[in-house]
């Protein structure tokens, strides 16, 4: 129950927090795509920096034997960084970004974890593209490919993982008696 409640107030701060920043953009998006914008940033922001404080403070730029086999460090550090941002994102998209999805969470989590994996392989697919057969500089790559993915991400996120069913009408019922 403590963990509900707590949810529930991190949620509340979270969106008042990113709200208070909302004004000035107000004529530019809808709230909802600021909101995803903030979010989405920030959780990138976070994922760079775990993945750093991994690869070099935590794992030292050092593979790790496990006996049967090695991981390299930036694999590994990739791998500790995602288990932190995947549900902190998660959590993020579906109670700050996307609060009013109608669907279940278990749903909403397996459909973000394979939008998660999508993206990482459109990611891994469009830098390729631009880069060897494009011929397009590496850096100027990424952000066209950055733009692509969040686009697809956030459109796929808002229909999608955490769509939103229309409440049906209510039906007004009228009795024999009435006149229409």
């Amino acid at each position: 129950m403590w963990f509900i409640a707590m949810s529930q107030a991190l949620k509340k701060h979270i969106t008042a927090f990113i709200d208070f920043f909302y004004p000035p953009f107000r004529r530019i998006m809808p709230l909802q795509t600021f909101r995803y914008a903030a979010c989405g940033g920030t959780n990138t922001l976070l994922d760079i920096v775990m993945y750093a404080i991994s690869y070099n403070f935590i794992l030292h730029k050092q593979p790790v034997d496990l006996g049967f086999m090695s991981i390299s460090a930036y694999v590994l550090s990739f791998i500790m960084s995602f288990s932190i941002s995947f549900p902190t994102g998660f959590f993020l998209m579906s109670n700050v970004v996307f609060h009013g999805s109608t669907l279940h969470g278990r749903v909403q989590l397996f459909r973000y974890f394979v939008l998660v994996v999508i993206c990482l392989g459109l990611n891994y697919i469009f830098i390729k593209l631009f880069v060897e057969q494009f011929h397009i500089y590496p850096t100027v790559a990424k952000i066209f490919t950055t733009v692509i993915v969040v686009a697809f991400s956030y459109l796929t996120q808002k229909n999608f993982t955490f769509k939103t069913h229309p409440q049906p009408q209510k039906v007004e019922e009228f009795s024999d008696n009435e006149v229409l």
